[in-house]
């Protein structure tokens, strides 16, 4: 029974860490697809973070599925933005507990090092 339980809240991790889909209105427009680009680009490491499915696993102050943006913030420093944003993009496991992270390969190296400066600059001073 426990493996089962185990087992499913596994599966609802790895079904809730994907990321939110968005398709472009028109895709036949290269234009709109570099305005996209563009505006993706733009957003801070808080913002990318909510426009996907972070939530289902972290908040701010509060342990989840996985731990805290606090949490991780205390535990990293500016030193580990490279490592960080690697296990954003390919995922990981064993650090917090039993239940892996799902890779986010549809995120850059960019993008994921944005938001861990963004969850780093919660650090408690």
């Amino acid at each position: 029974m426990r493996k089962l339980f185990l087992a499913g809240i596994i599966g609802l991790c790895l079904f809730s860490c994907s990321q939110k889909e968005n398709v472009p209105v028109d895709t036949a427009s290269s234009e709109k697809t570099v305005d996209t680009e563009s505006a993706k680009n733009s957003l801070s490491g808080d913002q990318i973070i909510e426009s996907l499915d972070c939530s289902g696993c972290h908040a701010v102050n509060e342990r989840m599925i996985g731990p805290s943006y606090q949490e991780i913030a205390d535990k990293y420093s500016e030193k580990d933005i490279d490592l960080l944003a690697s296990k954003i993009i390919e995922g990981g496991s064993g650090v917090w507990g039993s239940v892996p992270m799902a890779p986010h390969p549809q995120v850059s190296k960019e993008e994921a090092k944005k938001m861990v400066e963004y969850i780093l600059m919660l650090k408690k001073k």
